[in-house]
């Protein structure tokens, strides 16, 4: 399994340097990829603007959204975007993709909410499209530069069953966000089986997501930023501020779980905006990991 970093994109009071020096410390360090969270409706770096900032100070190590809110955006943008992306980069983007379930962050986009399924489905059409080069929407050309491989890889996120058919037709994998292994199981499972009913061949890509913070005195910080992004889900939220590890033997043992699950990719999302959290995972997680 490989082991990926978040970004720390939707952490409270980031310095926009941080950002770049957390990309190239985590290159230094071997991780995987880098990830991240997407919000509107909150004070968060937009995702795909750190990734492209992130890719300009590394080499090597991949990039993740995991995931981003397709439907919020315009379709075409978010092609000419992320083809950008993937030029600028060589090549190392996926795109994690998903609709949410926030209705402030499309009200904010000025995107409707109650239909985000259906246009998602269109969208991935239009996107797929694009990113082939063929001319969309109208315009004469190609919105954006030719990708690197004819198409940017998918991984969907979402509940299994509706995940599932989408990954089926675009040959994409499975994302799943926050989740403690002992849940993630199921939604595995059900996703790999709705996958193979749905016609989708090979082995999907399951990546999987999990907050963490290392450091006694980092604690205060990390369950504040957690309460603060989960605050709309009431009591939830602080299931989820004190389910992240927070102990070196803690996140290994998450990482082991989530391996037994046969996840192919975990992401470790910070929730602490300092730079140590980098090298303290890396120390944690062992360097056979990555």
């Amino acid at each position: 399994m490989r082991i990926g970093i978040g970004l720390p994109n939707p952490v409270l009071d980031v310095p926009g340097r941080l950002v770049l020096d957390w990309a190239r410390r985590a290159e230094e360090r071997g991780f995987s990829s880098l990830g991240t969270i997407d919000r509107i409706a909150y004070p968060s770096y937009d995702s795909l603007t750190a990734l492209t900032a992130a890719a300009a100070v590394t080499d090597r190590i991949g990039l993740l959204t995991n995931i981003l809110l397709g439907p919020a955006y315009n379709p075409v943008q978010l092609a000419k975007v992320t083809a950008s992306l993937d030029q600028l980069s060589g090549g190392r983007l996926t795109l994690g993709l998903g609709v949410g379930g926030r209705a402030d962050d499309y009200q904010v986009a000025g995107r409707s909410f109650a239909d985000r399924g259906r246009r998602f489905d269109a969208d991935l059409e239009l996107l797929h499209q694009a990113w082939a080069g063929e001319p969309v929407a109208g315009s004469p050309f190609p919105v954006g530069p030719a990708t690197t491989r004819g198409r940017i890889p998918l991984l969907i996120g979402g509940q299994a069953d509706l995940a599932a058919p989408r990954a089926a037709r675009w040959e994409a994998g499975f994302t799943l966000g926050g989740a403690p292994p002992e849940l993630a199981g199921d939604a595995i499972q059900g996703f790999r089986n709705a996958y193979e009913e749905a016609g989708g061949t090979g082995r999907p890509w399951v990546a999987a997501l999990s907050y963490f913070s290392l450091g006694e005195e980092h604690t205060e910080e990390s369950l504040r930023n957690l309460r603060s992004y989960y605050g709309f889900l009431g009591d939830w939220a602080e299931g989820i501020a004190g389910g992240a590890p927070r102990t070196p033997a803690a996140v290994r043992e998450r990482a082991a779980a989530f391996e037994e699950l046969g996840v192919d990719e975990l992401i470790f999302d910070p929730t602490v905006a300092d730079l140590d959290q980098v090298d303290r995972l890396a120390d944690a997680v062992g360097e056979e990991a990555r």
